[in-house]
């Protein structure tokens, strides 16, 4: 039995690592589980799954969703909380599916305790990607990729050696308004950005996704992932999501993994490597899907991947100001401060103002953090 913590349990990428989990219960069984607000969820979650350790956003929510809980049960909050079911179970694994910057922390304390880490949060890496996989090398912990596209290419270099890359392709939905002129997205609503053509994901990711930050970010964690130039990474349009990343080695040969898209396959893959196991995803049937499509990424309409290439390769503090930069304007998006097209604007401008640190340590990465948050919210 493969013990697990679930930390995000009640968002998308969690509530899919659970089906997993129900999928295979002679296979898995989970020892804890953090939520954010949603307790309602948590509780059924507790209730069915009986882990021994339970975590929430906040006191106030600890002390509303107490009652809801079997007896007996540990109770956490706040981002201590994280860390302590990050680091202090029995859990071989911890899946880290928690929203935005704050799962660094909880992935750090994870890599000491000596978890195996299946990475859903691709801003651990983006905001310190050379702390996080130092510290992972160093301790010999595997950081096993949930993201669809990174474990594609997980999937791909089996067996292959790094420098029989020539370089890899991580493929783009395009988002909700993949087909809109930059004039059209000066009307979109919240409502419009939500409805990917492909994907269940929760709104921010969603949000992302619509402006190519959520391909940014992606690029920068390969990055980290596979050790790779941000010369050797490319990004290709491809709106079926069926071909969900794909390498080229020197000999122009191209190793591609393909699927119907469904996050189940990805999480489960990281949960049960290297083995296989019967999967819930229906079966892809490439004669059924006919075509496939591909279009060369358009800089000029998806600025916001364009920025996430430049502070890639800048560097030190530059992908961490993006990111911040890009919470905070998606939340306010979200909340009907913004229009769309504003976030964009927002994280040029704070990168504008951004004076980098190279090499930073997680003190000056936090720093560069909450000066971020704070002036984009200002914007």
């Amino acid at each position: 039995m493969k013990r697990i913590t679930v930390l995000g349990s009640t968002g998308s990428i969690g509530t899919q690592t659970l089906d997993v989990v129900s999928m295979h219960p002679d296979q898995f069984t989970v020892e804890a589980l953090a939520g954010g607000s949603n307790i309602k969820l948590l509780a059924e979650q507790a209730h069915l799954y009986k882990p021994k350790k339970v975590s929430v956003g906040t006191r106030q929510l600890a002390d509303e969703i107490r009652p809801l809980l079997p007896s007996g049960m540990e109770l956490y909050w706040g981002n201590e909380g994280l860390v302590e079911l990050a680091a202090n179970t029995e859990a071989d694994m911890v899946v880290t599916a928690v929203m935005g910057s704050v799962g660094l922390h909880s992935t750090l304390a994870a890599i000491e305790a000596g978890k195996q880490i299946g990475l859903a949060n691709k801003e651990t890496l983006v905001t310190a990607g050379h702390l996080v996989t130092a510290r992972a090398r160093a301790k010999g912990v595997p950081l096993l990729p949930i993201d669809s596209e990174h474990s594609a290419i997980f999937q791909c270099l089996n067996g292959e050696r790094m420098k029989d890359v020539a370089h890899i392709t991580l493929t783009a939905s395009g988002g909700s308004f993949r087909d809109l002129t930059r004039e059209q997205l000066r009307e979109v609503t919240v409502e419009d950005a939500l409805k990917h053509p492909n994907w269940s994901m929760g709104a921010k990711i969603t949000i992302d996704s619509a402006t190519m930050v959520n391909k940014g970010l992606e690029v920068i964690e390969a990055h980290w992932l596979f050790g790779l130039d941000y010369e050797q990474i490319h990004v290709l349009l491809h709106p079926e999501s069926i071909i969900h990343s794909y390498v080229e080695f020197q000999d122009t040969s191209i190793v591609a993994q393909l699927g119907n898209p469904d996050m189940r396959v990805p999480i489960q893959y990281a949960l049960t490597y290297p083995e296989r196991m019967k999967s819930p995803a229906k079966p892809l049937s490439l004669a059924e899907v006919g075509r496939l499509h591909f279009k060369e990424m358009d800089y000029n309409r998806f600025p916001c991947l364009r920025l996430a290439f430049e502070c890639g390769k800048m560097g030190g503090t530059a992908p961490t100001a993006f990111n911040a930069a890009n919470e905070i304007a998606v939340a306010r998006f979200l909340r009907g401060e913004i229009s769309f097209l504003h976030i964009e604007a927002i994280i040029e401008r704070v990168l504008e103002r951004h004076v980098n640190v190279a090499n930073p340590d997680l003190s000056a990465i936090e720093a560069c953090d909450g000066e971020t948050r704070s002036i984009a919210a200002g914007l």
